[in-house]
């Protein structure tokens, strides 16, 4: 697990003098075969994963599996898990898989009533960076300037992204993110508020 700075969400002034605020758990997924990353509030991490394309049925999805269970224990109890929405342009590889992952993660979180919020690619890169085309390294540095973070990989980082706009969304961000940034909340799949605020 990749350790971070202080990450715990400041409540604004205001909202303190009005009484205390619950404190949110959310965590970011970044959902790959290869290296999934994850972020709560104890850091990141990355779920790393190797197969081979000549693999059994039974070999991918003792995989996919594997995969899956990793990811629930990373992010242990949480009030809401932002994951990153599948990406339109993938083409060729293991888009089955990929999909059959994601989807075995957003089913278990599901399972375990956890609030679940999609957030596209591009609204990812946005709420980073400004710009939805910009590039992982892009993202990635942004995420370490922002944050202050320790990140090894870009997987990683996006789940931090992901972590970081779930928390906005709640009102308590991890730090202050530009308008232009924040409209990119608009273009994610929000559970109902009253889901993760009970």
């Amino acid at each position: 697990m990749t350790a971070l700075f202080d990450l715990t969400p400041q409540v604004p002034a205001a909202t303190q003098a009005a009484g205390p605020r619950p404190r949110y758990r959310v965590a970011g997924i970044d959902a790959s075969l290869t290296g999934t990353g994850v972020a709560t509030l104890g850091g990141t991490t990355l779920i790393t994963s190797t197969g081979r394309r000549k693999d059994s049925i039974a070999q991918r999805r003792t995989r996919i599996k594997g995969i899956v269970d990793e990811v629930l224990v990373a992010i242990g109890v949480v009030d809401l898990a932002v994951i990153e929405g599948p990406s339109h342009h993938s083409v060729g590889g293991s888009v089955w898989d990929r999909a059959g992952l994601w989807w075995r993660i957003v089913d278990r979180l599901c399972a375990e009533d956890i609030p679940v919020a999609v957030m596209p690619p591009m609204s990812r890169a946005k709420y980073a960076t400004g710009n939805g085309a910009a590039r992982k390294a892009a993202v990635m540095e942004a995420a370490r300037h922002r944050y202050g973070a320790v990140l090894d990989n870009d997987n990683e980082a996006d789940a931090l992204v992901l972590r970081a706009a779930g928390l906005d969304w709640l009102g308590q961000p991890l730090a202050e993110v530009p308008a232009g940034h924040r409209a990119a909340l608009a273009g994610c799949q929000w559970p109902d508020r009253e889901q993760v605020t009970r």
